[in-house]
């Protein structure tokens, strides 16, 4: 099987290994990664950071988050994983991952998702006025056209990512971003978000796909969420409890973060995560 474009750390081919994939969401790339990655690797793994449809290159068809759980589960196919294969996902990497983990024939044993919960946690909160304001983006990426030459604009990715992570300095992080995200493909990339309110921009291949991302995960999940986050507001969590179903579940709000946690403070993050991985 030819493997999908992907961002690898450590040696991918040392089988001995398990697998994690680290999956990115909206608008990064496999960059923000760059922390994580290597001490997954130093924790006795092998990782694969997969770009997300759209992200590296256009592809020309509609796209949805059904889209990212077949692109994720190839990847994970092509990489050789196994029973002991880890999922992280942040942003819509984690949106796609419940997707992926409520697969019938299971392909992780462990799931992380970050600064995305499961989304019959938010219910009614995200029509709140404080929520509706922090999501001005979403609605004005449906309007076709206006949205995309804005979104391009100089500014505008470092103004959202000051909103979501106050006090980050994303300058390398927007600096990558802008080298692959252009007038070519930022339809592909907003996709998603337009295919959430209107089917017709949907992939009509991966209806299945986009209903499972909406599946409490059938696998111990982790779930971490930044106090400062200015996309999804902290207090629309509430409890999580019923969203987490799965026995070794469990879900943190952590203190001086915002929306890009794996970035604004790498080595908390990464102990959080591999300290929970390592537990029975």
């Amino acid at each position: 099987m030819t493997r999908p474009q992907v961002v690898t750390f450590g040696d991918i081919d040392d089988y001995d290994r398990p697998l994690a994939v680290l999956v990115h969401g909206f608008p990064d790339t496999p960059f923000t990664w760059r922390h994580l990655g290597p001490r997954l690797v130093g924790h006795g793994y092998r990782v694969v950071a997969p770009w997300l449809p759209g992200y590296d290159a256009p592809i020309g068809r509609r796209v949805s988050v059904g889209t990212y759980v077949r692109h994720v589960r190839q990847v994970v196919q092509a990489s050789g994983a196994d029973d002991r294969a880890v999922l992280i996902g942040h942003d819509w990497g984690a949106q796609a991952g419940y997707g992926v983990v409520a697969d019938p024939s299971p392909m992780f044993a462990r799931y992380v998702a970050l600064a995305v919960p499961p989304i019959g946690a938010l219910a009614t909160g995200l029509f709140t006025y404080p929520q509706l304001k922090r999501s001005f983006y979403i609605w004005f990426i449906q309007q076709v056209g206006l949205a995309e030459a804005t979104l391009l604009a100089p500014g505008f990715w470092e103004s959202l990512w000051s909103d979501w992570s106050p006090g980050y300095d994303c300058a390398e992080d927007i600096a990558e971003l802008r080298r692959h995200l252009t007038a070519e493909n930022i339809a592909d990339v907003v996709g998603p978000y337009r295919a959430s309110f209107n089917p017709e921009f949907g992939d009509p291949e991966a209806v299945e796909e986009t209903a499972a991302t909406m599946v409490p995960p059938p696998v111990p999940t982790l779930y971490l969420h930044g106090r400062n986050d200015g996309a999804i507001g902290a207090e629309l969590l509430g409890g999580l409890d019923e969203y987490l179903p799965t026995a070794g579940s469990s879900y943190e709000v952590i203190d001086g973060v915002g929306h890009f946690l794996h970035l604004e403070q790498p080595e908390l993050i990464a102990a959080t995560i591999i300290d929970w991985l390592d537990a029975d």
